[in-house]
């Protein structure tokens, strides 16, 4: 089945429907019309330079090449997840980056050298684009673990002292911050695994379908993409949870995580 191209003209039919949300968002006084445009214009140009840059990457092939890529991608998505986060980015930004590049390395091998099983593990076409896939996920679950961890280390700092006093140690006084962020991070994850295909495809799946893969072929890999996307964001929290708290200092004087 050959794929449908959507010309320009058609795609600028397909923007006036941002008319909708910006119409509402200023009758409202949200304050988001501004955002909402160059959100919407700024993803719009990254997309046609990655398309452009794909292009290359892909007829390159080149080892060394796709692996600068992905550390590129890990260093753009560890300092998003700080900023968002307000989290110090000098002190925190070699803790995520790394537990980024570990969990993703992890799954990487496991997914494509055991499950896809390309000719070669790292071509361009597989490894470029299901790791991008993998941390972006990543990065979403740990921008909402990082969040409720300190978040609540913070506002319940107390708790963390009284258990330190009545004999615990520090990793077992972080215990229910640990558990509060893994339940915020991932119970979207498991609400969306839990109805998949009932309520909604995903976009990887139709964009497959789309493509002009076959349904069954399509939801044999949006199965194990989203195991592989699981497991992948938990390891990551995990990991940067874990490597963070070893280098950060709360602000009000206790020790050292």
């Amino acid at each position: 089945m050959e794929t449908i191209n959507i010309g320009y003209g058609h795609m600028a039919l397909g923007f006036l429907l941002l008319i909708i949300p910006t119409y509402f968002l200023y009758r409202y006084r949200t304050g988001l019309v501004k955002d909402t445009l160059i959100a919407a214009l700024r993803m719009t140009v990254q997309l046609f330079l990655i398309g452009f840059y794909l292009e290359y990457l892909f007829l390159w092939d080149k080892l060394w090449i796709n692996l600068l890529w992905i550390l590129l991608m890990i260093i753009i998505a560890s300092s998003t997840a700080l900023k968002r986060t307000h989290l110090p980015v000098r002190t925190l930004f070699m803790a995520v980056s790394v537990a980024f590049l570990v969990s993703l390395l992890v799954i990487d091998f496991y997914f494509l050298g055991l499950v896809v099983r390309p000719e070669k593990i790292f071509t361009a076409r597989y490894f470029i684009p299901i790791s991008g896939m993998i941390l972006g996920n990543m990065l979403s679950a740990n921008v909402i673990a990082l969040n409720s961890f300190y978040g609540s280390l913070n506002r319940e700092r107390q708790l963390y002292l009284y258990l330190l006093g009545n004999g615990a140690s520090p990793s077992e006084a972080l215990t229910p911050f640990m558990r509060e962020a893994l339940i915020k991070s991932f119970n979207p994850t498991i609400a969306s695994m839990a109805v998949m295909g009932l309520i909604a495809l995903p976009g990887t799946m139709t964009g497959q379908i789309l493509g002009g893969s076959s349904p069954s072929v399509a939801i044999k890999y949006q199965i194990m993409l989203m195991i592989t996307i699981f497991a992948s964001s938990l390891i990551s929290v995990l990991l940067t949870l874990w490597i963070s708290r070893k280098k950060t200092f709360d602000k009000y004087g206790m020790t050292k995580f």
